[in-house]
């Protein structure tokens, strides 16, 4: 059972109760774009953020993170709303609570369960946006401000090293960026160059052992530029016998983009870093299939490949559909700039 929440202060009740949202921010357009949803939420995020003093940019970490898992997963409903907090009757009353769908902050608090008064109205609701954010916020305020306590109050609540790593990852790409905006792709070489791909995901290898291929290789010359194909942190680069040199990019979405068989590395990239897309990383080479330094055993070509992380595991995914869009966005906007 999760730790208890400490009892708000007196001051941050009468914040909420004097410093309530606009009433626009709860209002749903009837075809809202993403330009509208993004800015519904950077206001949620904002709003937390001067109540609470956690910058908005954990709390929007964190939130990216639930949207992400809950759409990438059948046993937990779907993210449609402009928060991705997700919480179960027995988290947010309480687990001994016998009104599970209680919302009343002094009784919910007295049976240790998370729900949180967030916008001053004297309940604490399941499906208000501002009492989702304050209730996982007042959670890690638990544990302290500085971002070594952050880390260990999200590993009490998740239980994962790995959910930790992705959403402080999260978190460093929009301090950085200073935008929610993040979903840009590129293709992850230059278009009007000298290479080919097609379908080879779920294709059987050989070296190594029975295995299926989890990606799609790019055939180029040697040395060919390659990029990021989006915004990410540099989780993992170096060597692997069966992809050589390689470095492996995680998006906001919890999608891991894999670029393998580097000819080498850009200069001062590091494991850690923030990336955008078309970041030069590496080069195309022909570098695996064997101990650290080995080439050559298999013409020069990028082997990309995607991962999803839904919370609980993570899988190889075909990325040539997309590999087909972001190779024709790119084509179409280099043909815009003429």
């Amino acid at each position: 059972m999760r730790l208890l929440f400490f009892i708000l202060t007196a001051g941050t009740v009468l914040f909420n109760s004097f410093f309530m949202l606009p009433s626009d921010m709860h209002a749903a357009s009837s075809v809202p774009n993403d330009a509208y949803k993004l800015k519904t939420r950077m206001s949620l995020y904002q709003f937390v953020e001067t109540a609470t003093q956690l910058p908005w940019y954990l709390i929007a970490a964190i939130d990216q993170y639930e949207h992400s898992r809950r759409n990438a997963r059948r046993d937990l409903p779907d993210s449609t709303g402009p928060v991705g907090i997700y919480m179960t009757r027995e988290e947010w009353a309480g687990l001994l609570n016998p009104d599970k769908n209680d919302s009343n902050p002094a009784s919910i608090q007295f049976w240790g369960g998370m729900g949180t008064d967030g916008n001053g109205d004297g309940r604490a609701s399941m499906t208000t946006n501002e009492d989702l954010l304050f209730s996982i916020a007042h959670y890690l305020m638990n544990y302290g401000h500085d971002e070594g306590n952050i880390r260990i109050g999200l590993w009490h609540y998740y239980r994962r090293d790995k959910a930790v790593g992705i959403i402080m990852g999260n978190a460093r790409l929009f301090k950085k960026f200073k935008t929610l905006d993040l979903n840009k792709k590129v293709f992850p070489v230059p278009v009007r160059t000298h290479y080919t791909y097609r379908g080879t995901w779920g294709v059987a290898r050989g070296w190594g052992g029975r295995r299926t291929h989890e990606g799609t290789d790019i055939f180029a010359d040697y040395g060919l530029p390659v990029r990021s194909t989006c915004y990410g942190i540099v989780e993992m680069k170096g060597w692997n016998k069966y992809g050589g040199w390689r470095i492996g990019i995680r998006d906001i979405n919890n999608t891991y983009h894999y670029f393998a068989h580097l000819s080498g590395f850009a200069k001062g990239l590091k494991t850690g870093q923030a990336v955008s897309p078309g970041t030069y990383i590496g080069g195309v080479g022909s570098t695996g299939y064997g101990p650290p330094g080995t080439s050559g055993k298999f013409p020069p070509h990028l082997h990309y490949g995607l991962y999803k992380d839904n919370g609980l595991t993570e899988w190889s995914f075909d990325p040539y559909p997309l590999l087909r869009v972001w190779e024709r966005n790119d084509l179409n906007a280099r043909i815009k700039r003429k």
